[in-house]
């Protein structure tokens, strides 16, 4: 089985067919931060999250960072389109499913309807999505656990439609480094009117094409920097497809709510988190 020890954290790989939507599952044991809260960072897919410890997740509204949601029971993270703050406190074990983009569309309701969100699974899966949590509570191995997933997805979908073809075509067109094709041109060729297109994108993925496409890019810079490329911001800048430094940084400013030196001056050892002052 395709596991691997990252200190607290392990991941695995499922089998096909469920490679086609999952990118990994993932379990942190031990975690115990330092700061109370952090920013998410927007990477164009959707998760599943369950606390093995306590039944509740908490998270904040951007335009209220000190008032947070209590969530209880599994949690679904639509694809965002900007940042959200989440509670680290209280995460000390946690497990979960990173759909690959698009990968959800399967298991939950259009995505699109997700995006943005963070919602308890009860209020898509009903009793199934409190039977999952005791399940994975009686697992007694992460191994174990990975298994429950695995064999709770593959029970969701009986036959694991594919996606549709122009989004499986723009997906890797879009993915692509450097993005080979435009949205309007991956839009001509997908057989799709444009409107169709950017609307079945959307159901799937849960973000607009162009706004993917933004978000991919983003992300682009974010490995960049994490693969110690330095930065020369006028160089990622030009690498990862923006006109000129300023957009980049506009961009950047944006997705994180930070410029990228105030990001690197305060990044954790996670790219796509960033810890807030208490």
């Amino acid at each position: 089985m395709a596991v691997k020890d990252h200190m607290v954290c392990r991941t695995h790989i499922p089998r096909p067919p469920l490679s086609d939507f999952v990118e990994v599952f993932w379990q942190y044991d031990g975690l115990d931060p330092s700061h109370a809260r952090e920013r998410c960072l927007p990477t164009g897919t959707m998760e599943i999250v369950v606390n093995l410890r306590d039944d509740e997740m908490r998270a904040y509204d951007r335009r209220s960072a000190y008032r947070p949601r209590k969530l209880r029971g599994p949690l679904v993270c639509g694809a965002h389109s900007g940042f959200f703050v989440i509670d680290t406190t209280g995460q000390a074990s946690t497990i979960g499913v990173h759909f690959k983009p698009g990968g959800a569309f399967p298991f939950l309701v259009p995505a699109g309807e997700l995006r943005d969100a963070l919602v308890p699974l009860e209020s898509l899966w009903g009793a199934k999505a409190a039977e999952l949590r005791d399940r994975l509570l009686d697992a007694a191995t992460a191994e174990a656990r990975f298994r429950v997933l695995e064999q709770t997805l593959v029970a969701r979908a009986t036959s694991l439609p594919g996606r549709h073809p122009a989004v499986a075509f723009a997906l890797e067109r879009f993915e692509s480094v450097p993005q080979r094709l435009k949205v309007s041109e991956v839009a001509r060729r997908s057989g799709l009117s444009q409107r169709r297109f950017i609307r079945v994108f959307d159901e799937e993925v849960g973000l607009t094409p162009k706004l993917f496409c933004r978000i991919q890019r983003f992300q682009r810079v974010l490995h960049l920097v994490e693969n110690g490329r330095g930065a020369e911001w006028a160089d990622v800048a030009l690498g990862c497809g923006y006109f000129d430094q300023a957009h980049l940084i506009n961009d950047f400013r944006a997705f994180s709510g930070v410029t990228p030196t105030a990001y690197l001056a305060g990044r954790s050892d996670h790219f796509n988190h960033l810890p807030l002052p208490d």
